[in-house]
């Protein structure tokens, strides 16, 4: 299944139907997209979202890091919370969101390498970048 891992009902397909699932996607909050493939992601090294860090912090800066990434334990539980009842309802057993995203056999990244920071990624993310970018005029 060829799905956008944010609203999870694809993977929830793709588990129910036993079928690979292939992500397409920009993003991913709370860095789950580096826990459900197993990429390591110190916040120590990696800048989280929305924190405006470059890939060399100062000390300050990464303890904000840090923090930043222990709040997202907080705040991203319960907005995935209505897709794990969703998908306990349809599998019949329990499953976490990282669990079905877990289970996706290659993930597009629509970043491009070039102007991100620098992170670790596992040989199953391809990225993919410009992918929608607009023909120049």
């Amino acid at each position: 299944i060829f799905t956008d891992p944010i609203l999870m009902c694809g993977s929830i397909i793709a588990e129910y139907l036993s079928v690979p699932s292939v992500y397409f996607l920009r993003g991913f909050p709370c860095g789950m997209d580096s826990e459900a493939t197993q990429c390591p992601n110190p916040p120590s090294y990696v800048p989280r979202l929305f924190v405006n860090n470059s890939d060399s912090m100062t000390f300050a800066q990464r303890v904000k890091n840090v923090l930043v990434r222990m709040l997202e334990f907080v705040y991203c539980k319960p907005v995935f919370a209505p897709f794990e009842e969703l998908a306990y309802e349809i599998l019949q057993k329990k499953v976490t969101a990282t669990d079905l995203l877990s289970r996706g056999s290659v993930w597009l990244m629509r970043y491009d390498f070039v102007l991100e920071f620098p992170r670790p990624v596992m040989p199953n993310m391809v990225f993919i970048g410009g992918i929608n970018c607009d023909q120049k005029k």
